[in-house]
């Protein structure tokens, strides 16, 4: 499908039975999202957007999805630089893949289809655009739900050996270009498999076929000329690089205004996880927000919608009323 379409309806895959696949051109930048396919005809159900995280697409939301497309509007985009949405270069301050430009994708998306006001639920980097897209615009968020992280600038500020060796990805993706896309380049298959499968993941058998097909699509896409960088390693790199930098500026900022979270917020962790073993989840989100933060560990690794699936669809249906 060419990125260049500015609305594009996939009809040939039933995996996503009830969806349908569009390219929408938010502010000059590509962002493809699956919604729901009789959005039409179900404009008294609330809306829910799901965001993916690293290394991730849309598509870890599809037993969810399928489970909770009755009782609302679903929107599942793929964040800018991952899956099918625009892989631009990054600019010099990596800007263009902060939280705050990726939210406002999320934003522009929703103001197409019409959504004023909605649900929020994003795992894993999905989280951190929806941290700030909740700080950004809050009239806009119902309730929020993160999924088995912490506060960005609380997680830096946590570093030590123990983090360092558990998450040492978030230091490795973040050396200027183009060390990093170099050596995941090399082997890019093995680099997806190895992070899918650790943070207490205990392997990927509980990934779908289909959804394991379009991870290693997505990240394995061919740059345009021989020699460029590969587009989804390099932008995957400027998402994480914007994570310490620009990102961490703009949390600082709020922080010193007192910008808080206005809306409730559940948080959920997975208890074979890095977040349930070096930090206090609930306690790190109610002190940025001023809604009521509740929320608990459950029994899985970090890849919570996948690993649990019912799990997650149980605690949104309950929590996103």
């Amino acid at each position: 499908m060419s990125t260049n379409d500015a609305s594009t309806t996939e009809t040939l895959n039933t995996w996503f039975d009830g969806f349908e696949k569009r390219q929408f051109n938010v502010n000059g930048v590509v962002v493809c999202a699956r919604i729901s396919a009789n959005w039409l005809n179900q404009l008294d159900k609330p809306v829910l957007v799901l965001l993916h995280g690293f290394p991730q697409t849309h598509v870890m939301w599809h037993r969810v999805a399928q489970a909770l497309k009755t009782d609302y509007r679903l929107v599942l985009p793929d964040l800018r630089g991952y899956g099918d949405s625009s892989h631009a270069p990054g600019l010099p301050d990596h800007s263009n893949y902060s939280k705050r430009a990726m939210a406002q994708d999320v934003v522009g998306l929703l103001d197409q289809l019409n959504v004023d006001d909605f649900f929020l639920c994003g795992h894993d980097r999905g989280g951190r655009v929806a941290h700030r897209l909740a700080l950004d615009y809050p009239a806009r968020v119902r309730r929020l739900c993160v999924l088995d992280i912490a506060p960005t600038l609380d997680m830096y500020k946590r570093t030590d050996m123990d983090f360092a060796r558990a998450y040492y990805h978030w230091f490795h993706l973040i050396q200027p270009s183009p060390l990093p896309e170099k050596m995941i380049g090399g082997n890019v298959l093995h680099y997806l498999h190895t992070k899918l499968g650790g943070w207490g993941s205990q392997g990927t058998s509980f990934i779908e076929p289909e959804a394991m097909a379009e991870y290693e699509r997505s990240m394995n896409l061919q740059p345009e000329q021989p020699g460029d960088l590969m587009p989804a390693v390099h932008t995957a790199c400027e998402d994480y690089r914007a994570s310490a930098g620009i990102d961490l500026d703009h949390d600082k900022t709020s922080r010193a205004q007192n910008q808080k979270i206005q809306c409730d917020a559940l948080v959920l962790w997975g208890d074979r996880g890095v977040v349930q073993k070096m930090f206090k989840p609930l306690e790190l989100w109610q002190a940025q927000c001023a809604g009521q933060v509740t929320g608990h560990a459950v029994p899985s690794g970090h890849f919570i919608p996948e690993e649990l699936p019912e799990r997650t669809v149980e605690s949104l249906r309950a929590f996103m009323v």
